[in-house]
């Protein structure tokens, strides 16, 4: 297994350094993305990386939007190094970790889809009786299956918690076309996805999209449906009323709730038995998605 923490190309531009990912210019409306082994959770930045946590996003994010480019359009261009700029062309440590992408214009809104209620929407739901403001029907317990998925949006924030929106602040944001259409897009892509992961033995119980604009058409970019971005429970095991086994970085957050620390930076470093577990957690929705070991 590899780890890379902080990812250095000479002679390439750095455009931007991300909580997990590096961004570069490569030239003309390209941009060069380099998934780290960094992991965040409550909003920080990890001291501890993950080994092959990047390649899991990468590669995995690769497999994903090759499946769903039918339903929308994606940014990624390359996934061979030797189409990427020269300053790239050496870097071996990047490879099955870097993307070469279309430099899209961001929509700064998180595209959230859950099926089943978990998470800070089992929370609102608890509280409230809502998610993003929405009214949900009464008495549902942790970890249920929805009627129907629905979709929660959040504000995206660079650094901070991101904010759920109700649907019609959305449309109030960016226009109620964009709205309807994000919507649509985020909801077709989770249905596409949860029954694929089902196949495989898996539940897609939530998940989070970004799109962009390039060439005036909405394209999906980032990351997706990773362990980072989405929440993947054991299918033969999950039970309504309970946490279900998962494969996402659900067993980061509960061993930091467990751990006592505050959600203040700095955030503690994570033990070994906890970042082998982590890492092999995310090695095996890989596995269990594709269908093969991560190579």
């Amino acid at each position: 297994m590899s780890v890379l923490l902080e990812s250095r190309v000479d002679g390439a531009t750095l455009f931007r350094r991300g909580k997990v990912r590096d961004v570069y210019e490569a030239g003309g409306d390209k941009l060069v993305i380099v998934a780290s082994d960094r992991l965040s959770a409550f909003d920080a930045v990890l001291p501890t990386p993950i080994p092959d946590k990047g390649r899991v996003l990468t590669q995995l994010s690769n497999f994903w939007f090759r499946k769903t480019d039918k339903i929308v359009p994606n940014h990624l261009a390359s996934t061979d190094l030797r189409r990427f700029p020269k300053a790239f062309k050496d870097a071996k440590s990047l490879a099955g970790r870097a993307v070469l992408v279309q430099h899209c214009e961001r929509i700064d809104i998180e595209c959230v889809a859950r099926g089943y209620i978990s998470g800070s929407a089992w929370t609102e739901y608890k509280a409230l009786g809502t998610v993003a403001g929405e009214e949900l029907p009464k008495a549902l317990i942790e970890s249920e299956q929805l009627a129907e998925p629905i979709f929660t949006p959040a504000t995206k924030a660079e650094s901070g918690h991101d904010q759920n929106i109700s649907r019609a602040q959305l449309a109030g944001m960016i226009g109620t076309e964009l709205a309807r259409e994000l919507e649509r897009l985020t909801l077709a892509l989770y249905r596409f996805a949860h029954d694929y992961a089902a196949s495989k033995g898996l539940i897609l119980a939530d998940t989070k999209f970004e799109f962009g604009m390039y060439d005036g058409r909405i394209t999906l970019i980032d990351e997706i449906l990773t362990p980072d971005s989405s929440r993947y429970w054991d299918a033969e095991t999950y039970k309504p009323g309970t946490s279900p086994a998962s494969f996402d970085k659900q067993y980061v957050r509960d061993f930091l709730v467990q751990s006592g620390w505050n959600k203040e930076p700095p955030a503690p470093a994570l033990p070994p038995d906890v970042v082998k577990g982590t890492s092999e957690r995310y090695r095996e929705a890989y596995k269990r998605i594709v269908g093969k070991e991560l190579s």
